[in-house]
């Protein structure tokens, strides 16, 4: 007789699946509470401690640890049945299982004498055995999967496809697994662990990477990296990258607000009374930079925001909906691709390096302000600064930002000094013909000398807005009060490379 062996902590669907198994003459091996919801709901299931002869112990932690289990699984079918059958050892060829819940459990700040109660041993090893011998065993950790164990147990059995797949399937989960519990205990008493080790599933391969002769692939099924473009043409390597820093920048910002990026910075930023206001102001701060950019958006896109979007070349539209009409009119734009903007996914940063990997984890921003001018900011400077401070952070440094209390007027990144960048703000604006008189300048890092602020003054920017922090804030701070400039030290450096 064919049997499953059924384990789980989640019982979603196990019920369907047992009714099905059991319809079509297939013995069910059971154990804890697995059986006790089997047997509850009506459908036959053996103890496995029947069946291997021994009971469970120590607390459960010893339930299917033996050689009648493993070697039900591991049994080569055809070399290994005279051993299996000298030892009354039968063909266990289904095996269902899921894990105790470790990851969720270690988010609770439980002692680790209580913690480590929520390590699996049984099922990981009972996984790996059955995946190890996928030619003849099917084995499911995760319900999703049982509507195909259902179909196939009523065809006739699993392919040998379909068991490889679920085999793989089976292998990624136990790697998750150890994973979160070896992060775990080696980042006791840490702020990251000795080692670390990171998972990403649903990886799809890209066209190319920033360039037509580079590799690429994306891995991810949540945030950014989950999403399927509602239309248009696959997403690309830098698509990934412009639309990363348009919503990290975009959820930052309050109200209609609009976020156009260009290779990785901020071209244009704005607030408005509406959705639609917002766009056009964020467009018309570098309408040359616009064209052939990301574009997010905090609100709801309608007809009149696609009639404009569509009057131009965007790459990639990202916002929280679109109307039906909207959507109708930009599918015009086949190579545009909208993308719905998904809930924040909380994630340390990880970069490669030659030989390894950088980790960065960023805490919640605290705003800890504190106005070391003669002159404080009025209210509408005030606002002003608040915006160029959320915009430098996602600009690369060097990084000087022109901003009003509604959007960014002059946008210098990227410059090897913060001279040059304060000059290539006050360049970029007057390129299209934008003023700085009234302005506020929000910097990355700290102004080493006056220069900085000299230049922005001299172009008519009335406050400033800094980290502070080099051996020469005094000199500036003198600057500062001798030209009238509000300036105001924040404690926070925003760097970006």
């Amino acid at each position: 007789m064919t049997l499953a062996l059924l384990s789980v902590w989640d019982k979603t669907g196990i019920l369907d699946l047992a009714r099905v198994l059991t319809a079509n003459n297939i013995g069910i091996l059971s154990s804890g509470g697995t059986a006790k919801a089997l047997r509850e709901a009506g459908i036959p299931a053996k103890d496995v401690s029947d069946y291997t002869g021994f009971p469970e112990m120590m607390d459960g932690r010893v339930k299917t640890l033996h050689p009648k289990v493993h070697g039900g699984l591991l049994g080569r079918r055809g070399t290994d049945d005279d051993v299996m059958m000298k030892h009354g050892i039968e063909r266990i060829d289904i095996l269902c299982v899921n894990l105790y819940p470790f990851e969720e459990m270690s988010k609770k700040d439980l002692p680790l004498e209580e913690l480590i109660e929520f390590v699996d041993i049984g099922g990981p090893a009972m996984i790996r055995a059955a995946s190890k011998n996928y030619k003849d065993v099917a084995v499911l950790t995760d319900p999703a999967d049982y509507p195909l164990a259902i179909e196939a147990v009523k065809s006739g059995g699993f392919t040998e496809e379909q068991r490889l797949h679920l085999a793989a399937k089976a292998f990624t989960r136990t790697a998750a697994y150890d994973a979160a519990i070896s992060n775990y205990l080696n980042g006791i008493d840490k702020e990251f662990p000795d080692v670390y080790t990171v998972q990403f599933g649903n990886g799809r391969k890209l066209r190319y990477g920033e360039n037509p002769h580079q590799l690429a692939a994306v891995y991810g099924t949540s945030g950014i990296a989950g999403q399927t473009a509602l239309q248009g043409k696959e997403m690309s390597y830098n698509n990934y990258l412009d639309v990363h820093a348009a919503v990290s920048l975009c959820r930052e910002l309050d109200g209609f607000a609009t976020v156009i990026v260009k290779h990785n910075n901020p071209c244009g930023v704005a607030l408005g009374k509406n959705q639609l206001e917002s766009y056009l102001k964020a467009r018309d701060v570098d309408p040359v930079s616009a064209y052939g950019s990301v574009v997010a958006m905090s609100t709801h896109v309608d007809t009149e925001i696609a009639k404009e979007i569509c009057s131009t070349f965007v790459e990639v539209l990202i916002a929280p909906s679109f109307s039906d009409e909207a959507r109708e009119m930009m599918k015009t734009k086949q190579n545009m691709r909208l993308l719905i903007l998904p809930p924040v996914v909380p994630a340390d940063e990880i970069r490669t390096i030659d030989g390894g990997i950088l980790v960065q984890r960023t805490p919640a921003y605290t705003e800890d302000w504190k106005v070391v001018s003669k002159r404080a900011p009025t209210a509408d400077e005030a606002e002003a600064l608040k915006l160029a401070w959320k915009v430098v952070k996602y600009a690369k440094s060097n990084a000087i930002i022109y901003a009003n209390k509604t959007e960014t007027v002059g946008i210098g990144v990227g410059q090897m000094n913060r001279v040059d960048s304060a000059k290539l703000g006050i360049q970029k604006a007057a390129e299209f013909g934008r003023t700085m008189k009234g302005t506020v300048i929000g910097s990355d890092a700290f102004l080493p000398f006056a220069d900085t602020l000299e230049v922005a003054a001299a172009a008519g920017a009335t406050a400033l807005i800094q980290p502070g922090g080099s051996i020469r804030d005094n000199e500036v701070l003198e600057k500062a009060d001798e030209l009238g400039i509000a300036m105001v030290f924040t404690g926070t450096r925003h760097f970006r490379h």
